[in-house]
């Protein structure tokens, strides 16, 4: 795998390793918090409950009874990583409201990106079935909905006022996704230094790209 890309002024920067500050009623999120960090210090495979449990500072046994193993720790990382996706892309949508669909379709696929820039180790995770457990998750999927649901709501309203080349949503929803992710995970597992991209300019080679696949599915 590539190095990872130096990461922008929009996330903020990890420094030496400390502990999460654990206030009782809170250990979920601290235990959340603690593996993220593991995650960007030493890779996913060095990530364990115990290992998280003593970053936030309690006994190895007290995690247990939130996440029994490795997996559910991760997926409980991904279920927060879907919702501040979700939110951003509501919150964009908000923001766009007076925009015509397309516009509107285009913020997503900003929003998408501002997400993955600010979050990529949350990226990493959440983009990966093989270390969570997707299908026995109750969030994942119907975040996963709500998001697919945000972006057929505006494309089927672009296809009624005859704005797209094909009326095939689900293939346009794809293939939106496809070249999203695809971008994402260039950056995420640093492809971009190769192609000439540098950190700072990673917004803007998303724009770009996505500005061509929008005008591949809009009418001129």
């Amino acid at each position: 795998m590539s190095p990872r890309p130096a990461k922008l002024k929009v996330q903020a920067k990890s420094g030496r390793p400390r502990r999460s500050r654990y206030h009782h009623g809170n250990l979920k999120e601290a235990l959340i918090d603690a593996t993220v960090r593991l995650i960007e210090e030493s890779g996913v495979e060095k990530v364990s409950v115990r290992e998280a449990a003593k970053r936030v500072g309690v006994s190895s046994g007290a995690p247990f009874r939130h996440f029994p193993t490795k997996t559910a720790l991760l997926t409980a990382v991904a279920e927060q990583a879907t919702c501040l996706l979700l939110d951003e892309m509501t919150t964009t949508l908000a923001r766009h409201a007076s925009a015509g669909p397309l516009e509107r379709f285009r913020a997503l696929g900003g929003a998408y990106m501002r997400w993955v820039i600010a979050h990529p180790t949350q990226f990493e995770v959440v983009s990966n079935r093989r270390i969570i457990d997707f299908v026995g998750s109750a969030s994942l999927q119907p975040d996963n909905d709500k998001i697919r649901a945000l972006m057929d709501g505006v494309l089927n309203e672009a296809r009624e006022r005859g704005l797209l080349r094909s009326g095939d949503i689900a293939a346009i929803t794809l293939a939106a996704r496809a070249t999203a992710y695809g971008v994402a995970r260039m950056y995420v597992d640093g492809h971009f230094a190769q192609w000439g991209v540098k950190d700072r300019d990673t917004p803007r080679a998303f724009e770009s790209v996505f500005d061509l696949f929008m005008r591949s599915i809009a009418i001129a």
